[in-house]
């Protein structure tokens, strides 16, 4: 079977090159990126060349625009990305009659309720980021392709930038730092989210069509979490916690996006790790 990821170069790109390299399944790592076979998803005849080509089966698709911030002042960029090349890749997988697995997010929501964010909630994006996510669902749903969609949180890795690694640096290198602590949500380890779309192509899952959501267990602030990687990281740093509009921006950021994952859990029967002993496996990656 033949199957393409779209944004291989990104963190969850590099993790699903990772699990898959013992596969008897054909994984196809494509970005436009140097050192990967190109492909341009913005390009709808290209999208839909390559899968009837190389007899796609199954799309997963990594690639997004993820500068919350920037996005703000790049909104016809992020709405490519995160709009237009995802409906170019439905349209392909619905004329191929193929899956799309596609990666959304926990900004789809506002995050104003203090409880776990559930698949059919109502949304309501707060800024151009979360807004070109969410009309790249309704994209996707509108083409009637089959799919599954995995909104996920706060994702971070070995690779790439994210908050992890920029944690690990500030805390070795500054004496003291703010974080706020008036955000709240849940870390996810992109190698847990690559494994679990890993075992549900390789296990003939794909027929479970639907949205889910995915993130780590627990629930931490962005003070918790940095704390939690200085001490993991062997760094000393006087973190101290602050509120959200001492660092001013321009987008607001939900202030409580734990996603709930009870329908993942039971679909897929699956045990999802706790937050904190994802980061340690991520640390020690990180130390080589």
């Amino acid at each position: 079977m033949n199957i393409l990821v779209t944004g291989a170069n990104g963190q969850l790109g590099n993790e699903m090159q990772l699990v898959s390299k013992k596969s008897a399944n054909h994984y196809i790592f494509t970005d436009v990126a140097e050192g990967y076979e190109r492909l341009d998803i913005t390009n709808a005849d290209e999208v839909r060349r390559m899968v009837r080509e190389r007899n796609i089966r199954v799309i997963v698709n990594c690639a997004a625009y993820t500068n919350v911030d920037k996005a703000e002042d790049d909104v016809v960029m992020a709405d490519l990305l995160n709009n237009r090349a995802v409906e170019n890749l439905a349209v392909a997988a619905k004329e191929a009659d193929a899956v799309l697995v596609h990666i959304s997010t926990d900004y789809v929501f506002q995050g104003d309720r203090n409880v776990p964010c559930q698949e059919d909630w109502p949304t309501n994006p707060l800024g151009v980021y979360g807004q070109t996510k969410l009309a790249g669902e309704q994209s996707l749903l509108r083409t009637g392709c089959r799919y599954l969609i995995f909104r996920t949180a706060w994702l971070y890795s070995a690779f790439g930038k994210n908050f992890v690694k920029t944690m690990q640096h500030l805390t070795a290198t500054k004496d003291s730092l703010k974080v706020v602590f008036d955000q709240v949500g849940t870390p996810t380890y992109a190698a847990d989210l690559a494994a679990l779309l890993y075992r549900i192509i390789e296990t003939g899952q794909l027929d479970k069509q639907g949205i889910y959501h995915y993130s780590n267990e627990g629930v931490c602030s962005w003070y918790d979490f940095a704390r939690e990687i200085c001490a993991l990281s062997g760094n000393v740093c006087d973190i101290q916690p602050c509120h959200s509009d001492e660092f001013p921006s321009k987008v607001r950021r939900p202030h409580f996006s734990v996603l709930d994952k009870t329908k993942v859990k039971a679909t897929f029967g699956i045990t999802v790790p706790y937050w904190k002993d994802s980061l340690v496996k991520c640390i020690d990656q990180l130390r080589g």
